[in-house]
């Protein structure tokens, strides 16, 4: 057992290299282990190449020994045709004997018909092995499928007195150090897409993209009912793909998609809009009263709050909320915490 999930853990390991790539597919890495020592391993590095299986495979020097294996893998091999050919075919192809899975795929196209086809011809499945982390490390893949909804998570930073912003403010306002806006850039760059409404987008004008760090600007989302924004503003420049959600019109212009939307139960219409484009992840970087809607609602799966050192004396206070803290961290001066909901 302990060398299952030993095997199991380096499948975590290679899979998570692809955080931020392979969406809209899950993350999977895979490893093939011959009397105890891996001969190839491989993960799905990004949404439309190979997947896991298929590249620890194509590593194994030795083809000859693929009969006499074990192939590990975080996720169930897929059984349907996608964007490639069903990898639990491809280990029966290659007489694999045996296959560990760390979790089913509860995606209907797959949810456990590769662990059934590889079964039925005489391959030893075994399901389960690190299970929780192996949900865990797709948590937006499952969230999106079993939940119909992006897996959401909620952002914001507050000053040491308790303020997400100033009274009255005129100009853009940061309150966190260079080292914590570095960390959020990585954190963006993880997720499809990021929400703001527009007074934060009017008082901020920000560009919502990762230029801090190396990585994929997430789609941005703007909620502007009745279009009061001007085109000037940076959200609506080419640097990454805008969604805005409005009550007059629906048409695409550049990189600006105006989507038409009813603005009673805006959260959960939002959210459903999202999941027919696929987006299955979200930040909420709004301010305190879009952050609200969404808790009020019980809408949301993570919250990633900052406390820094700048006093504001008065302002707008923070979203009332309540979570299991997950970590406590800290960086620039600046400490975080995660909860979950």
């Amino acid at each position: 057992m302990q060398n299952e999930e030993f095997f199991m853990q380096r499948c975590i390991e290679l899979a998570s290299k692809a955080m931020g790539c392979a969406s809209p597919n899950p993350m999977v890495g895979s490893v093939i282990v011959y009397n105890n020592k891996i001969i190839g391993e491989g993960y799905h590095e990004k949404y439309g190449s190979h997947h896991a299986e298929v590249n620890a495979i194509n590593s194994v020097k030795d083809m000859s020994l693929l009969s006499k294996s074990t192939l590990y893998v975080n996720l169930e091999p897929c059984a349907h045709f996608g964007k490639t050919p069903p990898c639990s075919d491809l280990l029966i192809k290659n007489k694999i004997p045996e296959v560990v899975i760390g979790c089913v795929d509860t995606f209907s196209e797959v949810s456990g018909k590769g662990i059934e086809r590889m079964r039925s011809i005489g391959i030893d499945v075994k399901v389960g092995v690190l299970e929780n982390e192996s949900r865990e490390l797709n948590k937006r893949f499952f969230t999106f499928h079993e939940k119909k909804r992006p897996y959401i998570i909620l952002k914001w930073a507050e000053s040491k007195d308790g303020f997400i912003a100033p009274k009255n403010q005129t100009k853009p306002f940061w309150m966190t150090s260079s080292e914590s806006k570095k960390l959020v850039h990585k954190w963006r760059a993880e997720e499809d897409a990021i929400l703001v409404g527009r007074i934060t987008a009017e008082k901020d004008n920000p560009s919502l993209t990762v230029r801090e760090i190396e990585g994929s600007n997430p789609i941005r989302i703007l909620i502007d009912k009745d279009l009061k924004l001007s085109a000037d503003f940076n959200l609506f420049n080419n640097d990454a793909k805008t969604i805005i959600f409005n009550q007059i019109k629906s048409e695409k212009n550049n990189s600006n998609n105006y989507i038409k939307i009813n603005f009673n139960d805006l959260t959960k219409n939002i959210l459903q809009e999202l999941h027919k484009q696929n987006i299955q992840s979200i930040i909420i970087e709004g301010g305190r009263n879009t952050l609200q809607s969404f808790i009020d609602k019980k809408l949301w799966d993570e919250a990633r709050i900052f406390t820094t050192n700048k006093t504001l004396t008065e302002g707008v206070k923070p979203p009332a909320i309540e979570g299991e803290i997950i970590s406590e961290d800290e960086t620039g001066g600046d400490r975080f915490k995660i909860l979950y909901v």
